[in-house]
């Protein structure tokens, strides 16, 4: 009796280990599977960001290429504007023929300019009221618009008295705009050729002006007279 209870007793015993080792060995394998789970996972997700990080590299870095070349091309365009507008200034200082319309409209020729170390001034003149005469025989004549056969015109509107004035504020300096004419008619003393009498407007310079025509070329001054008075 006492045999047949131990032996049932020890078949129990085994039983449970057999038990005891199937749920272990059950529960390594269910952590082992979960590692390896975990594992593949990690190792995934991190292919997954070095791709994503390698194909966003090269959009970056081509966006920024992009924007660099853009900035160089503004940058570019401002300095080739920048010295185009100084060139452009330069070149406006520099034109001769600006500056010679812009002296022609003050009523001087810039290319027939007299040489004031020429001139030959004497005290008196063709009068009392003379104070000194100037003469200059580098004095030229200051052009013509005019064509054909030449006959003074005493108008005030025409283009023959506008070079007239001309003539007398090249050879007196005295600015038309400051310009008071007091006469300008015709020298009976010789053929084709005017007197004028000018001031300034503040009446303190004083000239009579002795221009003659010359053909093709305008009118030219030949003599001036400073007035202490101006004739009445």
């Amino acid at each position: 009796m006492n045999n047949d209870l131990n032996q049932y007793s020890r078949s129990g015993n085994r039983a449970k280990r057999r038990k005891t080792n199937l749920v272990l060995n059950t529960l390594i394998i269910i952590v082992l599977a979960l590692i390896i789970f975990v594992a593949y996972n990690i190792f995934v997700s991190g292919n997954d960001e070095t791709a994503s990080t390698k194909k966003e590299t090269p959009k970056t870095e081509q966006n920024q290429a992009v924007n660099k070349e853009k900035k160089d091309n503004t940058t570019s365009s401002e300095e080739e504007a920048a010295q185009e507008v100084t060139t452009n200034e330069n070149e406006s200082s520099q034109d001769p023929a600006a500056d010679e319309e812009k002296q022609a409209e003050e009523g001087s020729n810039a290319e027939e300019k007299a040489d004031d170390s020429k001139k030959v001034v004497s005290d008196g003149g063709s009068s009392a009221n003379v104070q000194r005469t100037i003469e200059n025989p580098t004095w030229k004549p200051v052009g013509t618009s005019q064509t054909g056969e030449h006959a003074p015109v005493y108008d005030s509107s025409s283009v023959d008295w506008q070079e007239m004035l001309n003539a007398i504020t090249y050879a007196t300096g005295l600015d038309q705009n400051n310009m008071t004419v007091w006469f300008l008619g015709r020298d009976r003393s010789t053929t084709n050729a005017s007197i004028g009498t000018v001031s300034s407007k503040d009446k303190q310079q004083k000239y009579k002006v002795y221009i003659k025509w010359v053909d093709g070329e305008g009118w030219m001054p030949t003599k001036v007279e400073e007035l202490a008075e101006i004739p009445r």
